[in-house]
C-alpha cells in the first residue's frame, strides 16, 4: 500500500483535506490526515510547543499507525514541519511535496510600522471611549504586521497556542533545506498572498534536484480552492 501522510497548515484541520484525500484514495494511495495538536479536534498542548515538538508528535503518530514508509505532504506550517521532520527522521519518507511551505518569516517595513501603530495604540486607548475601537484595531494591526495567524488565535483566546506561534516563527528553517535528498516536489499558487512565490524559488534552489509547479490561478489553500488540480500534480509527482 502506497501511503501518504498530510500536515495541514497552521489554523487548519484535516477536514479541509478530504477532498484531495478522496481523489488519491480513489487513485490507490492510502492517504492519511492527521489534526495536530491545537487544531481540529486535537486538544492543545499543555504548554508551548516549538516545531521540534510537532515532529516528536508526528513521529509518534507514525508509530501508532504502522507507518514506516510513506510519501510526505507538508502544506504552509505542515511544510515547515515537513522539512524538519525529513532531516530528523531520514528514511521514513519516500518523497517530499510541499505546498505554500512556510520556511521562513521575513520581517518586512510593514512588520516594524505596525510595532510602531501598536505601541501608540496602547497610549491611545486610556483615552475615555476610544477603548470601543480597541479589537478593530486590533485586527488591522494583525494584518496589517502580516499576521493574521495570530489574531485567529488572539480572538480565541487560546494562551498557549499564541506562545507556541511565537516559538514556531521564530526558527528558521532555510538551513535544512539543502539537507534533503529524497524527491521533492514544490507546489505553489502563483498569487499566494501568504508565503510569497519567491519563498518557492528560493526552496527549488536550496533542494538539489527538486521540481516546481505553479498554479497559475491558485493562491494560499489550493486543497480547498483547487483540489482537482493539486491532486493531479500529486498524483504525476508519485508515479
Amino acid at each position: 500500500m502506497n501511503n501518504v501522510l498530510i500536515l495541514h497548515g497552521w489554523g487548519s484541520r484535516s477536514k479541509n483535506w478530504s477532498r484531495v484525500k478522496e481523489l488519491l484514495e480513489n487513485q490507490g494511495y492510502k492517504v492519511f490526515v492527521p489534526d495536530l495538536p491545537g487544531f481540529g479536534g486535537n486538544p492543545s498542548p499543555s504548554s508551548p510547543w516549538s516545531i521540534d515538538d510537532y515532529v516528536e508528535w508526528v513521529s509518534d503518530f507514525c508509530g501508532k499507525n504502522n507507518l514506516s514508509q510513506f510519501f510526505l505532504l507538508g502544506h504552509s506550517f505542515g511544510g515547515g514541519l515537513a522539512v524538519k521532520f525529513v532531516n530528523s527522521f531520514s528514511g521514513k519518507a519516500r518523497a517530499l511535496i510541499l505546498v505554500g511551505a512556510k520556511i521562513r518569516r521575513q520581517k518586512s517595513y510593514r512588520y516594524y510600522l505596525g510595532l510602531v501603530l501598536g505601541k501608540l495604540g496602547k497610549l491611545i486607548f486610556f483615552i475615555p471611549g476610544f477603548s470601543f475601537f480597541q479589537p478593530f484595531a486590533k485586527k488591522a494591526l494583525y494584518w496589517l504586521i502580516g499576521t493574521r495567524d495570530y489574531y485567529q488565535l488572539e480572538v480565541g483566546k487560546a494562551v498557549t497556542m499564541k506562545e507556541t506561534f511565537k516559538k514556531i516563527i521564530e526558527e528558521d528553517l532555510t538551513p535544512y533545506l539543502s539537507q534533503i535528498s529524497v524527491p521533492t516536489l514544490i507546489i505553489w499558487g502563483k498569487k499566494d498572498n501568504i508565503t510569497p512565490l519567491k519563498d518557492a524559488y528560493l526552496i527549488n534552489k536550496r533542494i538539489e534536484g527538486s521540481k516546481l509547479e505553479i498554479i497559475k490561478d491558485g493562491r494560499h489553500v489550493p486543497n480547498m480552492e483547487t483540489p482537482e488540480i493539486l491532486a493531479e500534480k500529486i498524483k504525476e509527482f508519485l508515479k
